[in-house]
């Protein structure tokens, strides 16, 4: 039986089909989430097709089979196919003893053997389960004040078998062992800078939403309302960064998604930044700005995931 998650073409007569998105040139396809859907746009701005009803999203990981993997609420894990179909899902508040306590899932990750990885905040573990939905692997995640919201934004199981891992709260990036070490960590710097409540411009803090560890062996890291990403190596030097007012025009507010493109250049969320500030940045090692996405119809102020579609090539994300 097809499942009430559907996606709905919008070029079927809803009144958002007329709208484009602004993007700077037609450069990349692009899946987002916001406003309780997803939606996906042609290299033109134009929707392709829209997900409704699943909720507040931070991730999406566009999947070799076409499907997205994608959440559906806190609680549940869901991989929907491109007629909108649940093909499968995994509901963590309510598996593997979940069920009664406080839990958000943000970080989930479909791993090259077919298992899932999730990282359960509230409970402090991460788990990899299979398509049945057996735990398959565990360890505990440390944190200094444990919180169902923010313990962990992203996580990511790394070539090697270890889990690179943003602590919200904490303004902390780990790598776990796979049994559970810690084998690097680093504190998010303020740059001198008071703390300041809110979620734009104004805000200012070090609660990392995502990191990737680059071919280098540096880590690239989005600071959350540090406005900025920074590039970090294993002795954890800052030897290259992107800081909120840097890039002609634009102004970073809380970044949250990061995309390594074949070509080097780096795509960066830029979330609470208000609809005079694109959502989506492309930017060189240079600093020079290559493409911008914006769409304060379809998507809003919240647009904290996203995605490249049919880039050539393998992207880090």
């Amino acid at each position: 039986m097809r499942s009430s998650l559907m996606f709905t073409s919008l070029f079927l007569g809803l009144a958002v089909s007329t709208f484009a998105a602004e993007v700077s040139s037609e450069r990349h396809r692009v899946i987002a989430g916001d406003k309780g859907k997803i939606v996906r746009f042609d290299k033109t701005g134009k929707v392709d097709w829209t997900c409704d009803k699943v909720h507040s999203v931070h991730r999406i990981q566009q999947l070799d089979n076409g499907n997205i993997l994608t959440q559906q609420g806190w609680g549940k894990i869901v991989e929907i196919n491109s007629d909108g179909e649940i093909v499968w899902s995994y509901d963590a508040a309510n598996s593997n003893g979940n069920k009664g306590k406080r839990l958000e899932i943000h970080a989930f990750q479909r791993l090259d053997n077919g298992h899932t990885m999730i990282v359960e905040n509230g409970i402090g573990r991460i788990i990899e389960v299979t398509k049945k939905g057996k735990i398959a692997h565990e360890i505990p995640f440390q944190v200094s004040e444990p919180h169902p919201h923010s313990d962990v934004r992203m996580a990511h199981k790394l070539e090697n078998g270890n889990y690179l891992v943003c602590h919200e709260k904490d303004g902390r990036v780990k790598e776990y062992h796979q049994d559970g070490k810690i084998v690097w960590d680093y504190d998010v710097p303020l740059f001198d800078k008071d703390r300041a409540g809110g979620h734009g411009p104004e805000a200012w803090g070090n609660q990392t939403f995502n990191s990737l560890r680059l071919k280098n062996g540096n880590t690239l890291i989005a600071t959350g309302n540090g406005h900025s990403v920074i590039e970090v190596t294993p002795a954890k030097e800052v030897v290259w960064a992107v800081h909120q007012n840097d890039l002609e025009g634009i102004t970073l507010a809380w970044v949250t998604s990061l995309e390594v493109l074949p070509n080097g250049n780096i795509i960066i969320g830029n979330c609470h930044a208000g609809p005079e500030n694109p959502q989506l940045i492309e930017i060189t090692k240079d600093k020079e700005v290559v493409w911008t996405f914006k769409d304060f119809e379809n998507l809003g102020n919240s647009t904290a995931a996203s995605a490249t579609v049919g880039v050539k090539g393998k992207v880090q994300r």
